[in-house]
């Protein structure tokens, strides 16, 4: 009825921190091999502490490729499948064995809603916290899942519309998907 493929490299917090420490690395490249001191509009930058040793700054240019490598090869890693069959939705992780399964039968209720009020967020598989149980790689929209008992699930998506109503589809309830 409804699957979804998140991908780990496209989560934007990793992201901005694994591009932030590849520019780190270029910077004392560049650095390194440019060991003048500078001054830029009133801060002085000193010459490079590592005068007397040659190559010095090969290690940092190396890491800043492999940053970028990884990165890449990142944007490949399956993170979570969501799949909503016929009475039940399954969330899979790539590093978990624990696969969570869903009963929609058990389904109270159903909201689209953004993910969080933050732009960064960190991908998260089967997180309890603070009463509810989020699965997220990327994206800005979630469908939060209310079971009979009360327990909230959070799981982040790209497609919410189209992820709540295969939900519906699948419980053979009428729940009303309420958008927040």
């Amino acid at each position: 009825m409804f699957e979804e493929r998140q991908y780990l490299g496209n989560n934007r917090y990793s992201l901005f921190a694994r591009t932030l420490l590849a520019i780190f690395c270029f910077v004392a490249y560049y650095w390194s091999e440019n060991p003048k001191p500078v001054d830029v509009s009133g801060i002085t930058i000193g010459s490079y502490p590592a005068k007397n040793i040659p190559n010095s700054g090969a290690l940092f240019f190396l890491m800043g490729i492999v940053i970028l490598v990884a990165s890449a090869v990142l944007i490949f890693v399956l993170h979570i499948k969501t799949v909503v069959k016929p009475g039940e939705i399954i969330l899979n992780g790539l590093w978990t064995a624990r696969i969570v399964k869903i009963p929609s039968v058990n389904i109270a209720s159903l909201k689209i809603r953004p993910y969080s009020q933050y732009s960064l967020n960190r991908a998260a598989y089967n997180l309890h916290r603070n009463g509810v149980i989020r699965f997220y790689t990327w994206g800005s929209h979630a469908v939060e899942i209310t079971d009979m008992e009360g327990l909230k699930y959070l799981v982040g998506t790209q497609r919410p519309g189209e992820l709540a109503r295969s939900i519906r589809e699948s419980s053979g309830k009428d729940l009303q998907i309420s958008q927040v």
